[in-house]
């Protein structure tokens, strides 16, 4: 009799979320136009990444969620900028009011940095908003695992 394996998703959502930081970003525009701002204003090459995008099924029809991703020079770090919502589907329902999020991954992120990073965003013209989300906090993080 062959045992089977159960993967636990609670578990596997904790790993992805161990020392991340997450933004929530209000900023009524395309995705491409928002990360060629951001590539333009901090220096960055964020480019979509359809190999890690999320697709969520709702209501019988499946949603793709884009995310631009860029990896640091000479860092361990990890910057992906997820769209929050598409034709009225949100990746996260419990921020609909958000329309990007930034995940920050793979090394530690000081809360200096964070508050660089977000006084930088607010520079945008359209950004209304930038928040630093506690990923505890989040009810469905499991959405954001890729």
């Amino acid at each position: 009799m062959a045992s089977k394996l159960v993967l636990n998703n609670k578990e596997l959502t904790e790993e992805f979320f161990d020392e991340t930081r997450l933004l929530g970003i209000m900023a009524p525009m395309k995705d491409y136009q928002f990360c060629w701002q951001l590539n333009t204003l901090m220096n960055m090459d964020l480019r979509s990444n359809p190999e890690i995008e999320i697709q969520l099924i709702r209501k019988k029809r499946t949603y793709y969620f884009s995310i631009y991703s860029y990896y640091e020079n000479n860092s361990a770090l990890c910057h992906f900028i997820y769209k929050n919502h598409i034709d009225g589907e949100f990746l996260l329902p419990e921020f609909k009011h958000l329309d990007f999020l930034w995940l920050m991954k793979g090394d530690i992120v000081s809360n200096e940095t964070i508050d660089q990073v977000m006084a930088a965003i607010k520079l945008i013209s359209g950004v209304q908003l930038v928040l630093d989300l506690a990923s505890e906090k989040i009810i469905n993080k499991e959405n954001l695992v890729f």
